[in-house]
């Protein structure tokens, strides 16, 4: 292993030097923009000169121990925040004179040395890399300094330090006065890297960066380094490709008169061009073919047009840098708008898309936002917030969730908000981030500045947070006993609402009956969500206490280490499943029918073949089980009640299924007895002992939260049939269509059948535009989201591209490791043993789990409800597995590694096409 290797961890006299080694979040804490950028591309395969990162932390150490870090908070708060030019120019320069004669010690030198034997020696080059640098709200494009051909340690050294100034250079903190930003005293992360000796270098835009084209990719090229191009001395070639096949369309020979390389001391030495270069194209045909299809795979990584920064030397094609290009939506030809103003917004569709995957019906997701709202709003009164503030808390509940082409996303900062009306806030909005999955946090000081409401200043402050802290930890403390409570509670009310027909009720009654469940099952809801913030506290503490007294422990500990164990609710339904299949499997009549025959018509023919043992099995299973499926939130999608042919498609793959592991709890024990004991060990288990009830009782919620859900679809879908034959719809689908309020309109008096109508057609319309569109997983928007350019922005884009990728890297989520074919699915079947690839999962995934001898799932995270129960059934899974289902094919054989969160392709299926780059 690296010397230097380690996750971003240091000893008590080393600085953190981060390399590809280094886990995504170490990245993401420490090494700024431009370091996560080449984290992202290295760990995707893409071929990036070797790199090494002096982290953020290495600054913040230098500036303590030189005395310097008092000298910089004075002359940072004294600092003009007007944008005046001439105050900053003075500021900037004492402030660079300053970290030019502050001595190094030996941990600071030791680190820069480390960094600089990490790619070789030799000539590199040294980069500023900002930790807001490319960030969700401002992205210090060109603010920060990069050298180039530096050479020798002490080199090294000299322009680190100028890495270091130019994070308080003139422009960054005018840029800064310009946004309103407080000055920042944290200093930049230094990137080392290996330089590369190209023979040609430049640019490509995988959308045409005039017209936001994304049919044209267009590539700027210069002999010798890119510096000549960036910097604009040198009159670039450009060359216009077909985005689909790389065909060249357009061409410019640019004059370049000069190149820019390598000369005796550090920058770059100009030399002249012969003329016969000059008059034709510095790029062959090859070598556009290369540049067209790493460019595919660059932009098929990151889900959104890129600009990327390239070099060729030898015969291989280097990336440099990639971000994204502001673009307009596929196809179109409008330029980019100027960046919109107003309040900014994070989309993020990590963990909700378990629930709502892809294209959601209207009706869906008006139906979850108003629960949201209703459920958060009451967990807002059970914390004791006082009705002034309930009134602001009101603002934002109704908005929680976002809707965009049919897709549903979080709106991010909104639970931010929800996290710290509980106590402890900076540990528990860690904790989210790791249970919603999501790939980037907001930055400490965006975190800071959100409140669900407006925080009391003084004594009544204070005494108002005492008290709702107070008020969270008896409901902490009484969690179990107030679950248990609502448990009970909601079966009584559940019962009332489960066992009816309602089509055979009147439409008004039905509605009526709509209305109250929302009350007394729905709106009860949310003091429960205080079970949310004791996992998020709880699994933190675990996490903290595992960090400090464990700290070699692999990433997938905590987890194993938090499975609840015992008898999981929510594994429930496996088992039930595998004695199905048994009973099933005992008789090979029965077994040879379940093969042979229809999922549509397997329950008629055990019928028609006197298999009632059989069969009253699978009704005892729809009884207990049928308010389950995949996408079972979602309302247009049936459940087995209504549509049993999938759980046969379940039934099939659990007759030829493996067994299913032992779980993971004991790995835990195993490796606790082995590391902790005395007092440390019970402290954990205490800990631990709350994390597993919390988890354990989430699961059950969640099967409650699933019935309701199962009771309010039964009702729509009734109210559906019932507008139908009204004649206000013109099928009872259409109900789909339409938005929870324009139910509720349609029964209000508020709505003509002629307006139902018209708001169908025009939204089948739209949905049907909007499946062709590739969502990106995170974007952001400011003011009117639809408008100003912000979805553009944000990546919508028409399809996905596979890049060729070998290996693929996400979150542990269960140790072990699995070798077999890919099964790539979108809903839960027999996976005969194989790898069981999905884009996102729902708990109606939980059932195929027994076939499946390892599990990747794209999106979600370890916390997700089928990597809970994967757990429990000792199955290798990772998680947050970007692109995977895009890059693994059905039938390529992979080895899973759950412990280090790795995908490995070890060969191609029989079809793959031949050309596949594996590089």
């Amino acid at each position: 292993m690296s010397p230097i290797a380690g996750s971003g961890q240091r000893s008590a006299t080393s600085l953190r030097v981060l390399t590809r080694t280094d886990e995504p979040a170490a990245i993401a804490e420490w090494a700024g923009g431009k370091g996560k950028n080449l984290h992202s591309l290295t760990a995707a395969g893409f071929r990036v000169p070797d790199w090494a990162v002096i982290g953020l932390d290495v600054f913040t150490e230098f500036a303590r121990r030189s005395g310097l870090d008092t000298r910089l908070a004075a002359l940072l708060d004294g600092a003009p925040r007007d944008g005046e030019r001439d105050a900053e120019r003075r500021t900037s320069a004492e402030i660079a004179e300053l970290i030019a004669g502050a001595p190094l010690d030996e941990d600071v030198t030791e680190a820069v040395r480390r960094a600089y034997e990490h790619v070789g020696g030799g000539l590199v080059a040294v980069r500023s890399s900002g930790a807001e640098e490319d960030g969700a709200e401002h992205s210090f494009a060109g603010q920060f300094d990069s050298f180039l051909n530096v050479s020798g340690f002490d080199e090294v050294v000299a322009h680190v330090r100028r890495c270091w100034a130019s994070g308080f250079s003139e422009r960054s903190l005018h840029y800064r006065a310009q946004r309103a930003l407080a000055p920042s005293a944290g200093g930049v992360a230094v990137i080392v890297q290996r330089m590369v000796p190209a023979e040609r270098s430049g640019v490509l835009f995988t959308a045409d960066p005039t017209t936001g084209n994304t049919g044209r990719y267009v590539v700027s090229a210069v002999y010798g380094l890119g510096e000549g191009l960036v910097s604009g001395a040198v009159d670039a070639d450009t060359i216009v490709l077909d985005a689909a096949s790389g065909e060249r369309l357009h061409a410019v020979v640019g004059d370049k008169q000069e190149s820019y390389g390598a000369g005796e001391g550090p920058g770059c030495a100009i030399r002249p061009v012969a003329e016969a270069d000059r008059e034709v194209l510095s790029l062959s045909a090859r070598d556009l073919a290369r540049l067209h299809e790493a460019g595919t795979r660059v932009a098929g990584h990151y889900g959104a047009p890129q600009d990327i920064e390239w070099a060729i030397a030898g015969d291989t094609v280097w990336v440099l840098q990639s971000r994204p290009v502001t673009t307009p939506l596929a196809g179109s030809t409008a330029a980019p708008s100027a960046q919109p103003e107003g309040e900014l917004r994070i989309w993020d569709n990590s963990n909700i898309i378990e629930s709502f995957s892809g294209i959601v019906s209207p009706l869906t997701h008006s139906f979850a936002a108003d629960t949201y709202a209703k459920v958060y709003e009451s967990y807002a009164r059970a914390l004791a917030v006082t009705p002034g503030q309930l009134r602001e808390v009101q603002e934002w509940t109704p908005h929680l969730l976002g809707y965009f082409h049919g897709r549903v996303y979080y709106n991010l900062l909104h639970w931010y908000r929800m996290v710290r009306l509980a106590p402890l806030y900076r540990l528990n909005r860690r904790v989210l981030e790791k249970s919603l999955g999501v790939e980037e946090s907001i930055s400490d000081e965006a975190a800071d500045a959100l409140h669900p409401f407006a925080p009391r200043p003084g004594l009544r402050g204070r005494l108002n947070r005492l008290y709702r802290t107070l008020v969270f930890t008896r409901k902490f403390l009484t969690m179990r006993k107030s679950v248990d409570a609502f448990h009970r509670d909601f079966y009584r009310a559940y019962e009332v609402f489960n066992n009816v027909d309602y089509d055979a009720l009147p439409g008004e009654e039905t509605y009526r009956r709509f209305r109250r469940l929302q009350r007394e099952l729905i709106e009860k809801w949310g003091p429960m969500q205080a079970l949310d913030a004791a996992i998020l506290l709880s699994v933190g503490l675990l996490a903290l206490l595992t960090r400090r007294w464990l700290p070699g422990a692999p990433e997938w500990f905590t987890w194993a280490a938090a499975s609840p164990g015992g008898d999981l609710e929510s594994a429930e339904p496996v088992w039930a499943l595998a004695e199905l299949a048994a009973l099933a499997t005992a008789d090979d009549e029965v077994r040879r029918l379940l093969e042979t025959t229809s999922d549509e018509e397997a329950y008629q023919a055990l019928r028609d073949g006197g298999h009632t043992e059989v069969l009253a099995a699978v009704d005892a299973y729809l009884a207990s089980y049928g308010y389950r499926s995949p996408d079972e939130l979602k309302l247009e999608v049936p459940d087995l009640h209504e549509d049993p042919a999938g759980l046969f498609t379940m039934l099939r793959g659990a007759l030829a299924g493996p067994a299913a592991g032992a779980g993971r709890g004991g790995d835990a024990d195993e490796y606790l007895d082995r590391r902790l004991r005395g007092p440390r060990r019970r402290v954990y288990e205490l800990v631990r002992g709350k994390a597993r009830r919390s988890l354990a009782d989430r699961e059950r919620l969640r099967f409650c939260r699933t019935r309701a859900f199962g009771a309010a679809k039964r009702m729509l879908r009734a109210l559906g049939r019932d507008l139908a034959r009204a004649g206000a719809l013109d099928a009872w689908d259409d109900v789909f269509l339409l938005r929870l309020e324009e139910v509720r309109g349609a029964y209000e008096g508020m709505l003509t059948d002629a307006e139902l109508r018209e708001l169908v057609a025009l939204r089948r319309r739209h949905l049907a535009e909007d499946a062709e569109l590739c969502a990106p997983a995170r974007f952001t928007t400011r003011g009117a989201a639809y408008w100003s350019g912000n979805l553009e922005r944000g990546g919508w884009a028409a399809a996905a591209v596979r890049s060729g990728a070998r290996e693929l890297r996400g979150t542990p989520s269960c140790p072990g490791v699995a070798e077999g074919p890919a099964v790539v699915l979108d809903t839960p079947r027999d996976v005969g043993g194989g790898i069981l690839l999905a884009y996102r999962t729902d708990p109606g995934w939980v059932t195929a789990l027994p076939s499946a001898s390892a599990l990747v799932i794209e999106r979600g995270s370890p916390l997700t409800h089928v990597a809970v129960v994967a757990r429990e059934l000792g199955i290798p899974t990772v998680v947050q597995v970007r692109n995977v289902t895009t890059e693994i094919r059905d039938g390529t054989r992979l080895r899973v590694d759950g412990a280090a969160g790795t995908v490995t392709v070890l060969a191609d299926p029989p079809s793959a096409d031949a050309g596949t780059s594996t590089s």
